[in-house]
Parts: structure tokens; C-alpha cells; sequence
């Protein structure tokens, strides 16, 4: 008698990508490293010009909830049931594809570019709600069943040029300023992220926003946490983006007793134990 061969169903195929894949998709981050778009690597300096983003900021005023200490609460549910709000968002989103940052300075543009990858994000998540984590969003069914959330789905076109929440992040706003505090800034939807702001970032608040995203983020326990003096957990963040900390756990650990209050940061110079990563991918919403 020949050996029955059994076929699995393309339903236990795709299961069992989808099991194997899940498994990183937490880290997807870590494998887009910060290059350039060169198409962005201009600004115009003379120029006193502005960006507005009042919109973005009475958007903020309306439906984020600070909680302190805790986590920033978006409220997703109510801006969809606004349509006037839900098309204010994007009529500022269209105002901000509009707009060519190139013509701007430097300042103005990482504000610019910080506010659209927020604003883009909540419209992602309001538009897909209701959903429990930004994980599950996706242009594309693959990425849908592997969680692997909607970064690389071109989200905006700006000077005709098709942009992704990854674009922005890793192939402008990390190259072109070289700013660790940046990833204090976006905000990715989740419970693990660091805070949305609530204010809207301008050239002239950036400096101070990002000092105060950095402090907030890493005396919180989604930052850094202690399970004893020989072990400690801090973000995900530091792991997917350790180049932008120096590349070693080392370094990390410096940048952390940078903005750590005392006695964490004493804590923290008297580390000498292993470490380990997490990240709440829970929805930011009340």
C-alpha cells in the first residue's frame, strides 16, 4: 500500500507563517535603519515663515487626556463619531501634503514633520476603529495577520512624493537630525509609546518638548523598571533603536542616568545586572 501523503490546508500554511512571524513582528522596527531620502536633506534658512498646526492643536485639546503619572489617552471613539472633527484632521493632513517643507528651516521642518507622523497615526487609528492595537492596521492582508501595523503603507504624498510612517521616521526625521529624543516624540498609538504631545510642535517649542517627552518617558515605568537590583526592564525602544543610543547597552544605560531623577538614576550608575525589553502594544485610548 503507497504511503498516504497528507497536503496541509493553505489555512495551516498561512497559520503557520503567521505564528513564526508574530513572534518578531514586535520588532520590525529594528530592521529599518536610519538612511536619507536626499530629497529632503534641504532647508531654506532666511526665511521666517511659518506652519500653522492650530488645527492639530485644538484636535489635542478635544480629545487627549493626560494622565499623570500614566499614560497620554487618545480618545479615538469620540473624534469618529465627530465628522466635522474626523474631516478637520484631515483637512489638516491634506493642508500639511500641501505644504513643501524644503521652504522652510530646519526647525520649522522637524516640527512639520513630527506633527504630520502624529496627526497621520491618529487618522490611521480613527479610521480603522474600533481596533485593539495599531498592530492590526494594515493596506495590506499580510501584514494584517502578522500584526506588523501600518508603517510601511504609504500614508501621505508630499511634493509628489509617496510617504510612509517608516519613511518619515527612519529616512528623514532620524537622518537629517540625529536626534535620539526624536523617538520621544512619535507617537505609535500604544500603551508602551512614549506620550502624543499635548501641544503641538512648533520651531520654537521643539527644544522643550523633546527634553520634557524624554524625562517624562524615562521616569516612567514604561521607560525603566527595576525587578530587582540585578535585573531590569526598560522599552523596546531602546532595543529597536540602539543605534541612536550609542549601539551598546552600555550606552543606553548612559543615555537613561541622562534623564533619569534621582534615585533612579543613582539606581542606574550602580547597574551592573542583566537586561531585558518590553513594549505594550495595547491601544493608547481611555
Amino acid at each position: 500500500m503507497k504511503e498516504r501523503k497528507i497536503r496541509p490546508t493553505k489555512q495551516f500554511f498561512l497559520a503557520s507563517i503567521a505564528i513564526v512571524l508574530a513572534a518578531t513582528a514586535g520588532t520590525v522596527v529594528a530592521q529599518h535603519p536610519a538612511s536619507l531620502i536626499r530629497a529632503w536633506d534641504e532647508s531654506s534658512e532666511r526665511t521666517a515663515e511659518t506652519i500653522d498646526h492650530s488645527d492639530w492643536q485644538e484636535l489635542l485639546d478635544s480629545y487627549l487626556a493626560p494622565r499623570t503619572p500614566g499614560t497620554n489617552r487618545f480618545n479615538y471613539a469620540k473624534l469618529q463619531a465627530s465628522v466635522g472633527n474626523t474631516s478637520k484632521l484631515d483637512q489638516y493632513l491634506s493642508k500639511l501634503q500641501a505644504v513643501d517643507p524644503r521652504k522652510y528651516s530646519r526647525a520649522e521642518q522637524k516640527a512639520y514633520w513630527i506633527n504630520l507622523y502624529n496627526a497621520l497615526t491618529v487618522q490611521v487609528v480613527t479610521h480603522a476603529y474600533p481596533v485593539k492595537s495599531i498592530r492590526r492596521i494594515s493596506d495590506s492582508w499580510f501584514r494584517r495577520l502578522i500584526l506588523a501595523g501600518p508603517w510601511a503603507d504609504k500614508r501621505a504624498r508630499v511634493t509628489g512624493i509617496d510617504l510612509s510612517l517608516d519613511d518619515i521616521e527612519n529616512e528623514i526625521l532620524r537622518p537629517v537630525y540625529g536626534d535620539s529624543r526624536i523617538h520621544y516624540a512619535l507617537n505609535c498609538a500604544s500603551i508602551g509609546c512614549p506620550d502624543l504631545s499635548e501641544t503641538a510642535f512648533t520651531a520654537g517649542n521643539t527644544e522643550e518638548l523633546l527634553e520634557t517627552g524624554a524625562r517624562s518617558y524615562v521616569n516612567d515605568l514604561r521607560g525603566v523598571e527595576f525587578i530587582d537590583q540585578d535585573r531590569i526592564v526598560i522599552s523596546s525602544i531602546y532595543d529597536w533603536y540602539a543605534p541612536d543610543y550609542g549601539g551598546t547597552e552600555e550606552s543606553v544605560i548612559d543615555h537613561l542616568i541622562q534623564y533619569a531623577d534621582e534615585p533612579l538614576a543613582e539606581r542606574l550608575r550602580a547597574f551592573r545586572g542583566s537586561i531585558d525589553y518590553a513594549y505594550d502594544w495595547n491601544l493608547n485610548e481611555p
